[in-house]
């Protein structure tokens, strides 16, 4: 069993091009249920999607529990935000035939994971040189869109008034970032007192999402560099010494051409 567990340990945090195309599958994985549970938010049940959403849960639920069985520190693990987001993903499968509310709009949730898992952002930074020099703004991008999502998609469960289909959801992602926004176009406005909680609360975090993305795109980039001495591991890209601790670094600059 220890031997099994090491096979999985090393496919999950290893260096070596089976693990590193296994955690690429989890990426493509990860994009393809987010970009179903948008899809397929509108759209009635059929008996395929059952199965699909079944075979998800199953992924899901098997990769859950191998990243809980390897992790060293479980307590702190679990208190991960992308483990929680799993956490309301599978339990939106399990409590959503019991619960008078659809609880499908949290499965978008499944996206906060292509910007927190610490191993693929190591081979994402490794493999590819756009991601390195352009971290910051896709992680931001990417909390973004997926809060723009799961927002859109709960205001279309719970206040679409009834109605259902592809137009009432465009209508809910129209006001999700009309509020955002703060553009407020006055055609679709909230009546009820919780919905005009929820517009407050779209707005505060939507335009600090917003404001983070923007920060990330117009200032300078940090660049990822680990500090031998204190292990910072982000610094700006001209730094020649460490903001923490002083001890110089050695980062790869382009030079002045």
């Amino acid at each position: 069993m220890s031997t099994f567990r090491d096979n999985i340990y090393q496919l999950y945090t290893g260096r070596s091009r089976r693990a590193v195309w296994f955690r690429y599958s989890l990426l493509l994985f990860d994009l393809a249920t987010v970009l179903y549970f948008i899809v397929s938010t509108p759209l009635p049940a059929s008996p395929l999607s059952s199965i699909l959403h079944g075979f998800f849960a199953v992924v899901i639920f098997c990769d859950l529990a191998a990243r809980f069985w390897i992790a060293p520190k479980k307590a702190h693990y679990v208190s991960r935000v992308y483990v929680l987001a799993d956490i309301a993903v599978l339990a939106s499968f399990v409590l959503n035939p019991f619960v008078a509310m659809n609880l499908e709009f949290l499965r978008i949730l499944r996206g906060l994971r292509l910007g927190h898992s610490e191993y693929l952002l190591n081979d994402l930074r490794r493999d590819w040189r756009f991601f390195r020099e352009h971290e910051d703004a896709l992680v931001a991008s990417l909390n973004l869109i997926v809060f723009v999502f799961v927002t859109s998609a709960g205001v279309y469960t719970l206040f679409s008034g009834g109605r259902t289909g592809v137009e009432a959801y465009i209508d809910a992602l129209y006001f999700t970032v009309t509020t955002l926004t703060t553009t407020g176009y006055g055609d679709i406005t909230p009546t009820t007192p919780i919905g005009k909680m929820i517009s407050v609360l779209i707005m505060i975090v939507g335009v600090s999402l917003f404001l983070n993305l923007a920060r990330a795109i117009f200032l300078p980039a940090k660049v990822t560099y680990l500090c031998e001495t204190c292990g910072l591991s982000r610094h700006d890209p001209d730094s020649v010494h460490c903001k923490h601790c002083g001890a110089p670094l050695a980062i790869e600059t382009k030079g002045l051409g």
